[in-house]
Order: structure tokens, then C-alpha cells, then sequence
């Protein structure tokens, strides 16, 4: 089966063709019989039925790769995955989606990774709920652009709505706003251009006397964002952690001391909720009450902890609501597909800093719509956007946040039962005791000291991925080699995240054991 009837023949080659034509050479005329063809291929009401055919196509495929899975990966080396996309000729169309399809298993879908399976304990994936999913159906066949108001109508205040309904659950007023990113890193960088323009909008502010004040485990995204942003390298400070690996308030206080003392200009101290290693979530009222006691913007990253929002676990996030502004996250702990993030402000008047307007595009005088006809576009860093939103929306309506939570609860509760059993564990090492979903471990060798253990760490990930039945992350911590386990499936037990554990710490002794041999 096709999407639409083959239209387009696969070029046959000669033996001395090259495989792709020159670049200077003009591509044959189509003939109008073709013209139409491929004018078949885009969504339109006379085409709806075709329409129809290919996305149960599509969705059956899919469904078919699901009841093939045997594991999370499959190991497949990097090497062998590029040559495989490298082998497909992409000036000789197969003219038919069936076999497009079954390409597509060879070159992507029988290796990848599945974030269903409970063997895959690595990164801040999740895996997603159907009613994203039925979401996603309607964005693409649509394809809004949240920009403007005339080209989402109704998905401009399903938007705003959740914003809102965001803002409400941080503990914002209503003087709250924000808009949808792609991501984390994006969120991020907004924030802190806000923070930035506001910081030079003070009197005798200067851009190279501006410092953001981070812990120590923060995101990388805030270096990137401030080199994005024209600061120097030296702006951004890190700020030392405690035991518990949250920012620490005494290390803080003398941070903005000092530089305060040395003539700088605090712009912003950006706390974690959820750090990436170790999921730690920095003391925030504290941080907050003292950012602010020094005039600096406090922007809180809980891309990660976001989704303690609708958790029985809401606690751990208390002081948020004393932030400037809040990354959230919907496709890490909210369950939902790449990509769906948000940048709250809890005060609307600061978007004013990303604001831009064109005649084109958003006129102050809503261009004909009338003011009543609001736009996104002078909230966001992007132009065109996606309607993410609506997968929150889907969810939240067939779900309810309770349901969402529910979920959440059982990945703070899995991390925490597994920490417990693997303190009463001789072959494994392992940090302090959770408070999202990571942990981070490592193998404990008779006969091998730190160093040996070190080196030995990741050539135990890379013996796992190479069997395909259990993928883990690593990182590096106080200058030692850990591997980390990023609990974001609730459909894991804690059986199953023992099996990972076991499976670590087995491949560690045969590992070792070659060595010696």
C-alpha cells in the first residue's frame, strides 16, 4: 500500500552514471501529468481520504515496529548507523511510502532507542501519553504558526490559558505571563535575556560589568546563553553545592559579596529545580530571599522538577513562587513528546524586552483584527512556532493534572525504594539519597582502586548498549567517573531497575576480569 498511487519511477543508473547529478545540471521539466500528482501529495479537502490512508499507513507501521521491540536499543555503532543513512540515494524518490517505510525501518526505526522499555535508564526522556499523541495528528495536519493571532485563532488562547493555568500552579499572580518554547536551553535563554535588559535598564548598568550566579551542577545551557547574550566569560559564577548537591546558601551569600565588593553588577542567580546529575533542587526561597536582598533577577530552571507542579511531591518546590521567572518542561516530566517547553515571567511587564513589532506581521494596531485580536510573536524569541501546546491541552482534558502527577509520584517513589535496596548492595557504590528520579552508582571491584574503577566505568556503558538490553548515562563527579540512571518511565518497577543495577555491576567483574587475565 501507498500513501498515493507510485509516481515518480526510481531512476535507473548506468554504469558509468554518477550516482547524484551534477550540480550544474537543470533538472528535466515535469510534465503536467506529474505537476498533479504531486500536487496530490498535500493535505486538502479533496484529498482528506488519501489523507486518511496514510496516516493509518503511517500509524500501522509504527504499531508494527512496537510489537517488534526486544529491548531498548539494539547497539548499533555509530559507524554502521551513518553508513546506513549515507547508502540512500536522495535524488532517486521510490515513488511509493510503503517502501519508503521500510527503508525507514532499516535506517532508523529497527536500532532506535525506546523510551517505553524499562531497560533504558538514561537521559531526560520520557516515554509519552497517547493524548499528546492524538494532539500531535491535529498540529501537523494543520500546521498553525502561533505567531499571530490569524494564523492560530483559537490556539492563540489555548496558549495563554496555559500559561496561565502554569503561573497559577508556580503560585504567580495575575499580573503573570509567559509563551511556549522548544526546550529547556531556549526557556533558559529567554529568561536571561529578560533578566539582561533588565539589569541595563538600571542606572550605570553596563554589559560587561553584568554576573549570573548558577551552582555548580547547573545547566550548561546558562554559559551558552550568556555568551549568546554578549557577556563576557567571566560573567557567569559558579556557585559551590552542598552534600545534598543543592547550591549552597553560604557559598551564595559570599558570591554576591564579592561581587558586589569587586564592582560588578548582579543581573541574575538562576536556581535549580531538578539538576541533571544528581536531580537536586536548590533551596529556593532561600536563594531567592537573597538574590533579591541584592537587587539580581532570580530565575528558577525546573525544566527537569517542573512536573512537581501536579505532584503529591509539590513541597519540594516550595519558594518558586518568589522567582522572576520559571523554565518548565512539559516533554521531561509532564509525559509529553519533543518538543514542548514553556518560559514563565511573573511579571508580564518584562517581556517587553523581547518585544519587536513589524507591519507585516504584528502592528500595534492589530493590522485590520483589531487590539482584541491578540499575537504571540511579541512574547517569544521565535517567529514561526509550533502549537505545542495543544498536547498539554489534550492531555489535561483527557487526564486531568491529577493523572499527570500520579505519574510523576511514581517516579520519585521508584528512585527513592531503589536507592534504599541498593545501600544493602556490596558490589555497588551509590550517592545520596534522591530527590527526583537519578541516581548515580558505580561498580565496586575487589582488587581495583578508585582510578581503576574510573577507567573501567565507561567501557561497563558501552558493553551494556553494545547488548542492547540495558542503556545508562555516565558523568563525571568530585573529579570521579559515575554512571547515572535517570528514572523517567513509570511503567518501571523497581525490579526492573534492580535488573539494570545488576547488569551493571555483573559486566563491571567480567570486565574486570579480562583485564587481569
Amino acid at each position: 500500500m501507498s500513501l498515493t498511487p507510485a509516481h515518480t519511477p526510481a531512476r535507473t543508473q548506468g554504469p558509468h552514471e554518477p550516482q547524484h547529478q551534477a550540480q550544474h545540471e537543470h533538472p528535466p521539466r515535469r510534465t503536467q501529468q506529474q505537476t498533479q500528482q504531486h500536487l496530490r501529495q498535500l493535505l486538502h479537502p479533496a484529498h482528506r481520504h488519501a489523507y486518511a490512508d496514510s496516516a493509518r499507513l503511517a500509524v500501522d507501521h509504527l504499531v508494527a515496529a512496537l510489537a517488534r521491540v526486544r529491548g531498548p536499543v539494539t547497539g548499533l555503532d555509530p559507524a554502521r548507523a551513518a553508513a546506513l543513512v549515507a547508502e540512500v540515494d536522495l535524488d532517486a524518490p521510490l515513488g511509493c511510502a510503503q517502501q519508503a517505510l521500510e527503508e525507514l525501518d532499516r535506517i532508523w526505526l529497527d536500532d532506535t532507542a525506546w523510551f517505553h522499555e524499562t531497560g533504558l535508564a538514561a537521559h531526560l526522556n520520557c516515554p509519552v501519553l497517547v493524548p499528546a499523541l492524538v494532539a500531535e495528528v491535529l498540529i501537523s495536519g494543520v500546521n498553525p504558526s502561533l505567531d499571530t493571532f490569524d494564523q492560530s485563532v483559537g490556539g492563540t488562547f489555548i496558549e495563554q490559558r496555559l500559561v496561565a493555568w502554569t503561573a497559577e500552579r508556580i503560585g504567580f499572580g495575575p499580573e503573570a505571563d509567559g509563551v511556549f518554547t522548544s526546550g529547556g536551553t531556549q526557556s533558559n535563554l529567554q529568561a536571561l535575556h529578560l533578566a539582561r535588559d533588565h539589569a541595563l535598564s538600571q542606572s550605570g548598568a553596563r554589559l560587561q560589568d553584568l554576573h549570573v550566579l548558577v551552582s555548580a551542577d547547573g545547566h550548561y545551557s546558562v554559559q551558552r546563553a550568556a555568551r549568546l547574550l554578549g557577556l563576557p566569560a567571566s560573567a557567569v559564577v559558579p556557585v559551590a553545592v552542598d552534600e545534598r548537591r543543592r547550591m549552597d546558601t553560604a557559598a551564595l551569600t559570599s558570591a554576591l559579596e564579592e561581587v558586589t565588593r569587586t564592582g560588578g553588577r548582579l543581573m541574575a542567580v538562576v536556581a535549580t529545580a531538578g539538576t541533571t546529575d544528581h536531580g537536586a533542587i536548590d533551596p529556593l526561597t532561600e536563594v531567592a530571599d537573597l538574590a533579591h536582598r541584592h537587587g539580581a533577577w532570580v530565575h528558577v530552571d525546573a525544566a527537569y522538577g517542573g512536573g512537581l507542579l501536579v505532584s503529591s511531591h509539590r513541597a519540594l518546590l516550595a519558594g518558586i513562587e518568589h522567582a522572576d521567572s520559571v523554565t518548565v518542561d512539559f516533554h521531561k516530566t509532564w509525559f509529553q513528546p519533543v518538543s514542548c517547553s514553556a518560559v514563565v515571567v511573573a511579571d508580564r511587564t518584562h517581556l517587553r524586552h523581547v518585544a519587536a513589532r513589524a507591519d507585516y506581521l504584528n502592528p500595534a494596531d492589530g493590522g485590520g483584527l483589531g487590539r482584541a485580536a491578540p499575537d504571540q510573536v511579541t512574547k517569544s524569541l521565535q517567529t514561526t512556532r509550533r502549537f505545542d501546546a495543544l498536547k498539554l491541552w489534550l492531555t489535561l482534558r483527557v487526564m486531568g493534572a491529577d493523572g499527570v502527577g500520579d505519574l510523576v509520584d511514581a517516579l520519585v517513589d521508584l528512585a527513592r525504594q531503589t536507592h534504599r535496596r541498593l545501600l544493602a548492595v556490596d558490589d555497588l557504590q551509590v550517592r545520596a539519597a534522591p530527590e527526583l528520579s537519578t541516581l548515580l552508582l558505580r561498580p565496586v571491584v575487589p582488587g581495583l582502586d578508585a582510578g581503576e574503577v574510573d577507567a573501567l566505568v565507561p567501557h561497563v556503558r558501552a558493553a551494556l548498549w553494545e547488548r542492547g538490553e540495558h542503556v545508562v548515562a555516565a558523568t563525571v563527579v568530585d573529579g570521579r567517573r559515575w554512571l547515572k540512571l535517570t528514572l523517567l518511565n513509570p511503567l518501571a518497577g523497581v525490579d526492573d531497575v534492580l535488573g539494570v543495577t545488576r547488569a551493571v555491576a555483573a559486566t563491571a567483574r567480567a570486565l574486570a576480569g579480562e583485564r587481569a587475565a
